[in-house]
């Protein structure tokens, strides 16, 4: 979905395919990828593949770029995308060197806060690996709380995650 949302340190807005460079810079860092599905990026090139791929346009998808304003940088990912029935999945990836400073957490708010405000948010999901205790914590900050044991895959087959899945439910 098209849209730009502000939080008091950030600005959430779409991606484009000139964002590559940026982007790069948590795509292509193993610590950042160590969790993700996603394959580690070695070119930036590839990144910009990815970034010319996605659907800006979809109602059902608010991942949106993460700039802090301070710097005025592109420093992360982040958002939900819609599965049916009102259940939204987050997910999120930051820039190494912006952890542990509440970032991802204002940026799920704004975009959990901007969807509650236009009526099409009732469940968010977040699943994480066991191993990742950052996320667990996100999630708890969040609201959320363990809904079941779960797992996945990444991309590439090359390892199987254990993994919890939190939820939170609004009400009506």
């Amino acid at each position: 979905m098209r849209v730009t949302i502000e939080t008091e340190r950030l600005i959430l807005r779409n991606v484009s395919p000139d964002d590559y460079q940026a982007c790069f810079k948590w795509c292509g860092d193993p610590d950042v990828n160590r969790y993700l599905i996603y394959k580690l990026y070695e070119k930036a090139e590839d990144v910009k593949t990815w970034l010319e791929s996605r659907n800006e346009d979809d109602p059902d998808n608010y991942d949106l770029g993460i700039v802090y304003r301070e710097t005025g940088e592109l420093i992360g990912m982040g958002g939900l995308v819609h599965k049916g029935d009102g259940l939204w999945v987050l997910g999120y990836n930051l820039r190494k060197d912006m952890w542990g400073k509440g970032i991802v957490l204002e940026a799920m708010n704004g975009i959990i806060s901007h969807l509650r405000q236009n009526g099409k948010l009732r469940v968010v999901e977040g699943q994480f690996c066991k191993e990742n205790v950052r996320s667990r914590r996100v999630m708890e900050k969040l609201g959320m709380s363990y809904y079941e044991d779960s797992s996945y895959v990444k991309a590439d087959g090359s390892r199987v995650f254990e993994a919890e899945t939190y939820r939170i439910t609004y009400p009506d």
